[in-house]
């Protein structure tokens, strides 16, 4: 630790971490301040504690809101779906944890296989600028992207439309799944979002390097893996090291 890297990751004396509020495995509940709770909160509070400062939240309501406000000087760290899209601005360390996305459709549909979706004529349904939707769009060469802002939203357009199929992450589809009678979820995953931290490019490289090394040595130590625990969250793994 050093100065420099200090005033550059938190130049109020405040650690403020974007929190991503849709993803509902990272982020499992509020404190009685409003401050929310979870995995990713508490990696945010984590890197604060390791850099000798208090850390404040931000809260988006989504990804791609997060992602938008990273050249406005708002937050220092946003815990956020490493996808190249959003690395112009972005530098994004390895991924902590790892989340599993695939389809739900129906149970007389003929789609069996992820590759069965990407088919002319095939509709998803998906949750715009999620990090499945970025790495669908760089994907998916036959089938349409139908897309709307939220993760109910997007079920309710699979359901209200008669889309082909909906993208989401395994254990939310496991809860969707549940509200369609005979629907089913593939077996395959198409992708898995890489949850990682993001640093501000303007921030500098030591900067970002420091949370890189932290983020490394949260998964080594076990941090990441208590976290999973403390929060009970099922359907996260941790990462691989980089």
């Amino acid at each position: 630790m050093t100065d420099e890297v200090r005033s550059a990751l938190a130049p109020t004396g405040t650690l403020r971490a974007g929190i991503n509020m849709g993803n509902f495995l990272l982020v499992t509940g509020k404190a009685g301040n409003g401050d929310p709770t979870g995995v990713s909160p508490s990696m945010a509070a984590a890197l604060a504690s390791r850099l000798g400062v208090p850390v404040s939240y931000l809260q988006y309501e989504s990804p791609g809101v997060l992602a938008d406000a990273a050249t406005d000087d708002v937050w220092d760290v946003g815990n956020i779906g490493a996808e190249p899209a959003r690395a112009e601005s972005i530098n994004f360390t390895a991924a902590y944890v790892e989340i599993e996305a695939t389809y739900l459709v129906r149970g007389d549909s003929p789609l069996r296989t992820v590759a069965d979706v990407d088919k002319a004529g095939v509709r998803i349904a998906v949750s715009a600028r999620s990090a499945y939707d970025l790495w669908l769009t760089r994907t998916i060469k036959h089938a349409e992207l139908v897309r709307v802002a939220g993760l109910e939203a997007s079920f309710n357009l699979f359901v209200d439309e008669g889309l082909d199929a909906l993208a989401g992450l395994r254990p939310r589809l496991v809860s969707d799944v549940e509200r369609i009678p005979g629907a089913r979820i593939m077996e395959e995953r198409f992708s898995a979002v890489q949850q990682a931290m993001g640093v501000p490019k303007s921030r500098g490289d030591a900067a970002f390097q420091y949370v890189r090394q932290f983020v490394e040595e949260a998964k080594a130590s076990g941090l990441v893996a208590s976290l999973i625990e403390q929060h009970q969250v099922r359907g996260l793994s941790v990462a691989a090291p980089a």
